[in-house]
């Protein structure tokens, strides 16, 4: 047992540090479908996990891009409250900074899980920010300073990193112009448009049959071979839905196929899920 006037090596090094503030970066997953189509809706969501967590809200700015995604930030007197969301992937990435003790983060965290609706909630981050020390201990604050792991934010870099076969992009969209996606000439007129738009040529002619047995299903199925593999897709008629997937081993951009398939299908918003086939 240590005598009681010996200080712990690990208190004393606790004590020799004062932080300015606490950073905490949550990731939402699988969340509703519709959480963040509606940038206010996703407004309401951080300013009333602020109220509950106990934090001054001072004001509030969100914005919704095109065609998808909000971005927002909520100032409070004890600093802020960020947002961005990914609709396409059922996701959000929040921010929480705080330099005042007095906020309950794990309130403020199970305010947005219940907001969105997220069945997977993940703390990837809880920082210290604004280290002070004591004269003595400046040297050593480089000593608590942690180097994370970088992740890349760019399909391309992903792509030219993993070196795949081929890349594997399927697009859901929803609520579609039903005149579009029930013309066989605009489907064709689509996938022609989309080819030339990320430099794919197209092998032979592009095959658009109809199938009606099920009302559920019933719709046209698209197919389009092309020098690199394949584009193909369904179209629900019951649901104005479109189900797209282009499977290329030349690489091209996911998100600019996605953007340009909703806006060409006039649709509300879409799903995306990406995978790199080895």
């Amino acid at each position: 047992m240590l005598d009681k006037n010996i200080t712990c090596i690990e208190d004393s090094r606790r004590d020799a540090f004062f932080a300015l503030g606490r950073q905490m970066t949550i990731e939402y997953y699988e969340c509703s479908a519709t959480a963040f189509l509606d940038e206010t809706l996703v407004e309401q969501a951080l300013l009333k996990a602020a109220k509950e967590s106990g934090a001054t809200i001072i004001s509030s700015s969100f914005h919704k891009f095109e065609p998808q995604g909000v971005s927002g930030v909520v100032v409070i007197a004890e600093s802020h409250f960020t947002i961005h969301a990914w609709p396409e992937h059922d996701y959000a990435a929040v921010d929480i900074f705080t330099c005042g003790d007095n906020i309950d983060l794990e309130k403020a965290i199970h305010s947005m899980k219940d907001s969105f609706a997220s069945a997977n909630v993940v703390i990837s981050s809880d920082q210290n920010r604004g280290i002070i020390a004591k004269p003595f201990e400046q040297q050593k604050i480089g000593e608590v300073i942690k180097k994370s792991n970088v992740h890349p934010i760019s399909w391309k870099k992903e792509y030219e990193h993993k070196n795949p076969w081929g890349v594997l992009t399927s697009v859901d969209i929803y609520d579609t112009d039903p005149e579009i996606i029930t013309d066989a000439a605009s489907v064709t007129s689509f996938v022609h448009q989309l080819c030339d738009l990320i430099d794919m040529k197209r092998f032979g002619e592009c095959n658009i049959v109809h199938f009606g047995e099920d009302e559920r299903v019933e719709g046209f199925s698209m197919t389009q071979l092309i020098e690199t593999s394949l584009i193909s897709g369904h179209f629900a008629n019951a649901s104005n839905t479109a189900y797209l997937d282009i499977f290329s081993c030349k690489y091209y951009d996911p998100r600019q196929v996605a953007e340009f398939a909703i806006s060409f299908f006039k649709g509300a918003h879409y799903k995306m899920q990406i995978a790199l086939r080895q």
